[in-house]
């Protein structure tokens, strides 16, 4: 079963130095009907102008994932972490018990387009920690490169769930596959470009739930980007 969600759908929020679209109930648009699936909570779409950025704030349990998809994004928190977030490089920071941060366009120059994406921990109380780790574009053309999980398989970032993030850079033509075990369900999302999931097409901002599937295929229409979550 694929329940797909339309990128047209999501919800709106728009500062002047923010424009974000919401995929599941996030702030100050709630949807009853979308507040997530499985332990996946939140995945905002920002684009931010340069020069303008988060401020300071604070997390408590939460598992935050950025994925920079152009430009460059800064880093700061109050563990001491100091870093830019460019495209192909993934962030993990685990908000645990509690961490305070700050994300800003690094550019004077250019916007920045980020995927932010929240995973519930699998217990509340964890110790906070941060980690950030590039995947380069070969690791990722044509394939489906494994960039976070549970133990930080193959190089990935390490995420305090069961849960596993795909991300695969697929040509015209090219098509990926994955085997989803008994139990476990998919979301998939469009970062740019147009693929077929399944036959049925979706557009960058698409996003779509899959459960009582075994096989999940992923056929690209364009040169795309796509995020794949394996969830328990």
């Amino acid at each position: 079963m694929i329940r797909f969600r339309d990128r047209m759908a999501r919800g709106p929020s728009n500062f002047g130095w923010l424009d974000s679209r919401h995929t599941f109930s996030f702030g100050g648009y709630r949807d009853p009907e979308h507040m997530g699936f499985r332990s996946l909570r939140v995945i905002n779409e920002d684009r931010v102008v340069p020069g303008a950025g988060f401020p300071t704030h604070s997390h408590r349990d939460m598992e935050i994932i950025s994925y920079v998809l152009e430009g460059e994004l800064a880093h700061k928190d109050s563990l001491g972490n100091g870093a830019t977030i460019r495209p192909g490089e993934v962030q993990r920071m685990s908000a645990g018990t509690g961490i305070s941060h700050s994300e800003f366009n690094a550019s004077g120059a250019e916007g920045v387009h980020f995927l932010q994406i929240w995973i519930l921990p699998e217990r509340p109380g964890l110790p906070p920690g941060y980690e950030q780790k590039a995947f380069p574009l070969a690791e990722r053309r044509g394939k489906l490169r494994l960039v976070a999980d549970r133990a930080g398989t193959d190089g990935a970032v390490t995420v305090h769930q069961d849960a596993k993030l795909f991300v695969a850079n697929l040509g015209p033509g090219e098509a990926v596959r994955h085997t989803l075990a008994a139990g476990r369900g998919a979301w998939v999302q469009v970062a740019r470009g147009v693929i077929g999931l399944n036959d049925t097409e979706m557009r960058e901002g698409d996003g779509a739930a899959i459960e009582h599937e075994t096989v999940i295929t992923i056929e690209a229409e364009t040169d795309t980007e796509v995020l794949l979550f394996d969830l328990g």
